[in-house]
């Protein structure tokens, strides 16, 4: 993998005047960066949710299958709630400037069954660094059945990836939860973004003993308190794990794969770009006028000033958006909004339309589903 560096001198008035700006908004308003009392608040109902279904599968006396169901697909919004209003932040180091206080947090990704380490250097090493960069970005590298840029080989059945992409977007956290941690760890290693040796060994055999934590509380135990066969167990495991891939799949997916956003396939290390400015041409926001998209999914509907600022905890980014809109305008950068989530999610279901459509993406991207 090429390591990419970004140029510290091209839009160097941009940077600091954003920087300085939205340093300023702290400094006036007298407020920590981190987590204030609502974020505190936030963790504590996510938490009590998630926990409350659970207990409320195994304790409730519910026999009925269908609403078993039914309580998982809540869990699974539960997952998805922890993992984009707590755990995100956690991992980013933006909860708190106590380390200790992050550390001890850390117990919020590994209930839901995400490993800390895989998860910090996909996201926030691989995918903040080289956003939108082919082979550097994993969020975006080569899938088989998917095509998710033109610089990617086009197949036959790609014409259909617009609609089989629904099941695919279900399946990466159960993949996450089973195997994919450990395949990450040894390509990991192979890439040297982890330590090889004993510590390589000891991190895996750690990582295998969470796994075996968390399928014991989601299979063993309802197994044993509600009688159920292990077969309904992983079922209803995999529906919870199901509905939080497809929600996070449409909440991170919209963000940066959408028609007028840049994806980047160079082999020149040196890219000549403030990487500030990079993250304005990769990124979009959407629904930014909803206060419940901002709160259920953890204002990472400001994506932008979440890629320009992922140190600072979510709860802020409505109040410096303006900041960073009217700091972009001023320079002439874009700006990315999609207005609605459901504006977001057309766009990215007809970029990747026109993806399995045409070899090059059309200058006009007005026809889709023809």
């Amino acid at each position: 993998m090429i390591h990419y560096t970004f140029s510290n001198t091209h839009s160097r008035d941009f940077a600091e005047t954003l920087r300085s700006r939205v340093n300023g908004y702290f400094r006036d308003q007298n407020i920590s960066r981190n987590a204030n009392q609502t974020m505190k608040v936030k963790s504590a109902i996510a938490l009590i949710f998630y926990v409350g279904i659970y207990v409320s599968i195994l304790f409730s006396g519910i026999t009925s299958i269908p609403l078993l169901f039914v309580l998982w697909a809540l869990l699974g919004l539960g997952q998805a709630f922890i993992g984009t209003n707590v755990m995100h932040d956690v991992i980013h180091g933006s909860y708190s400037k106590d380390k200790d206080i992050n550390r001890w947090m850390h117990i919020f990704p590994l209930i839901i069954g995400v490993e800390p380490l895989t998860w910090k250097i996909q996201h926030n090493v691989l995918h903040h660094t080289y956003t939108n960069i082919e082979h550097a970005d994993e969020d975006i590298e080569v899938r088989f059945l998917l095509r998710m840029t033109q610089n990617q080989p086009r197949k036959w059945f790609h014409r259909f990836q617009h609609i089989y992409v629904v099941i695919l977007y279900s399946i990466p956290i159960i993949i996450w939860a089973t195997a994919k941690d450990f395949i990450k760890m040894f390509k990991y290693r192979k890439l040297k973004l982890v330590e090889g040796g004993r510590s390589f060994w000891i991190t895996v055999a750690g990582i295998a003993f969470r796994k075996l934590l968390f399928h014991t509380f989601f299979i063993g135990v309802p197994v044993l308190v509600l009688g159920i066969s292990i077969g309904w167990a992983v079922l209803m495991l995999a529906t919870m794990l199901i509905v939080t891939g497809l929600t996070l799949s449409l909440i991170f997916q919209t963000a940066h794969l959408v028609s007028d956003l840049d994806v980047i396939e160079t082999e020149n290390p040196e890219i000549d770009e403030n990487w500030l400015v990079h993250q304005l041409h990769t990124t979009t926001n959407y629904a930014t006028n909803s206060p419940f998209f901002s709160w259920f999914y953890g204002s990472l509907n400001f994506q932008v000033e979440h890629h320009l600022f992922p140190n600072i905890c979510h709860v802020h980014y409505p109040k410096i958006s303006s900041i960073v809109k009217s700091t972009a305008e001023e320079f002439g950068l874009p700006y990315h909004c999609q207005g609605s989530f459901g504006k977001a999610v057309y766009e990215h279901f007809k970029l990747l339309r026109l993806l399995g459509k045409y070899d090059e993406l059309p200058d006009t991207k007005t026809e889709v589903f023809a």
